[in-house]
């Protein structure tokens, strides 16, 4: 039987890993990228068509391929290293120009590529018109429109990958004063791609760092801002040829919703409101839900301790049996719906964009402890666990920002300390004051967190904090698939 290698490359929010769960059907491996010292999740998967085993990886999202940050590197390391058979480059049709930076630079990189469009159904919606056939021949992919969440273009593209598309012959022809220097360092570091990194990067190699003043000297800016006007100005003209923006009822429905989420005045209380009415929800759904399972547990222990009595058991059996080990299974089940249902309301608000809004409207807030709004999503999730929320600090820029939210996320309250909560509030208070008080014993934990950070800043972490830039991805309604596959693996 064939064999062949597919990597999954794009942006961040691009329904990358959407496809991979799809084509895969969650027959996947989940490991680490080896050789790392921060945990980045590595996923793979395989599915057979016809005669052919296809070995899916789905790489970090990636808004460029320079290196800059860790997902960066782990990227380009596996496509330089392990050189996959295809790579499947997955394409936000709604926001193409941002998508499309990351495609030429694939190309640079020489791999055999295809490119799949998604959401291709916002595009229409936002009034955008994409000449599949001719952003193919501008490019020299093949170029396939699917839809993650469904099975839209899937066998388009399994297609296009058995046919094992070659490398690209269309490379960006940069201005002739790039290009002679882009030669004149090839030459020196052996590949295009190379040549291209160590102007940008710098090198130490004296003659590459002299063509790089030179450069800086030229157009009056560094090399690496050089290179990304250049960039986006050919895919600019990619987009006059191959795309075409006409009016829409749902244009710009984004923007409109934004105005009125992340408003300086309205901005913060519908956040509190919105994490209020989660509070309120788990509450109120989670507990006939608890006590049925305690009931049932409670009936179980009955049940063994009848049985165990019968058979004339000592004792002690009969204690261990019923009080330890079905009681005590019994105390941590009976929390899972309520740990269930946090986890499924934050993975609606993530599928469905306001979670990277709530980022943009604590980023004022985030500002005075010398972070970013960035950093309130690894806070946000510490709701859930802290384990995972301290390993989301990685996504960070710069080591002062990881270790200050890290050392300030566990004050919030995470999911073990929720029984202990539920425990107290059932007993102390009643009605609709429990999800009151829920939701304050949570906001004073963000208070203390941020009065924490505050003395932090001024004692161990001074300094400036990096500038702050989150993509605003567009909202969507979260699908069902999606939601109740993240909620199972979080609360799992």
């Amino acid at each position: 039987m064939k064999k062949i290698t597919i990597a999954l490359a794009g942006n961040p929010n691009c329904g990358k890993t959407t496809l991979f769960n799809s084509l895969t059907g969650m027959r996947r491996h989940v490991g680490n990228w080896p050789g790392k010292t921060v945990t980045i999740e590595r996923k793979e998967g395989k599915i057979v068509y016809d005669d052919t085993t296809l070995e899916i990886v789905d790489l970090p999202g990636t808004y460029s391929l320079s290196g800059r940050s860790l997902e960066e590197e782990i990227a380009v390391g596996y496509l330089l290293n392990e050189k996959p058979d295809v790579v499947v480059n997955i394409a936000d049709a709604a926001h193409l120009e941002r998508n499309l930076y990351v495609t030429l630079q694939l190309i640079e990189l020489g791999v055999p590529l295809i490119l799949a469009l998604n959401m291709n159904r916002y595009a229409e919606a936002e009034g955008i018109v994409i000449d599949i056939r001719q952003l193919s021949r501008m490019l020299g992919i093949p170029v396939v429109k699917i839809e993650a969440v469904d099975e839209t273009g899937k066998d388009d593209l399994i297609k296009a990958i058995l046919a094992r598309p070659a490398p690209s012959a269309k490379m960006i022809q940069y201005d002739r004063e790039l290009e002679e220097h882009i030669r004149e360092v090839t030459a020196v570091t052996g590949s295009r791609w190379s040549a291209i990194q160590a102007l940008i990067h710098g090198s130490e190699i004296p003659e590459v760092e002299k063509i790089r003043s030179h450069l800086a000297g030229i157009y009056g800016t560094k090399p690496g801002e050089i290179f990304a006007d250049q960039r986006y100005g050919f895919i600019a003209g990619i987009l006059r040829e191959a795309a075409d923006r006409k009016e829409a009822g749902g244009k710009n429905r984004s923007e409109r919703i934004d105005k009125i989420v992340t408003g300086t005045w309205l901005g913060f209380p519908i956040f509190l409101a919105v994490m209020y009415l989660i509070f309120q929800i788990v509450f109120t759904v989670g507990a006939p839900i608890m006590d049925l399972i305690d009931e049932g547990f409670g009936l179980l222990a009955g049940l063994a301790a009848a049985g165990l009595a019968g058979i004339a058991a000592p004792d002690w059996v009969l204690s261990l049996i019923s009080d330890g080990v079905i009681g005590g299974v019994g105390s941590v089940v009976v929390f899972l719906p309520n740990i269930f249902l946090l986890f499924l309301l934050l993975s609606i608000l993530e599928d469905s964009g306001y979670l990277a809004r709530v980022a943009v409207i604590m980023d004022r807030v985030m500002h005075k402890l010398g972070l970013h709004g960035k950093s309130f999503i690894p806070m946000i999730l510490g709701f859930g666990c802290s384990v995972p929320a301290i390993m989301a600090a990685r996504t960070l820029e710069t080591k002062r920002e990881r270790f200050l939210t890290i050392l300030i996320t566990p004050f919030m309250s995470c999911g073990a300390r929720l029984p202990v909560y539920l425990l107290l509030v059932g007993i102390f208070f009643a009605g609709w004051s429990q999800g009151l008080v829920m939701f304050s014993l949570y906001l004073l934990g963000i208070l203390v967190a941020l009065i924490s950070g505050i003395l932090l800043r001024k004692t161990l972490f001074t300094g400036e904090s990096s500038a702050f830039v989150l993509e605003m991805p567009p909202y969507r309604l979260p699908t069902i698939k999606g939601v109740l596959i993240h909620a199972g693996e979080k609360s799992w």
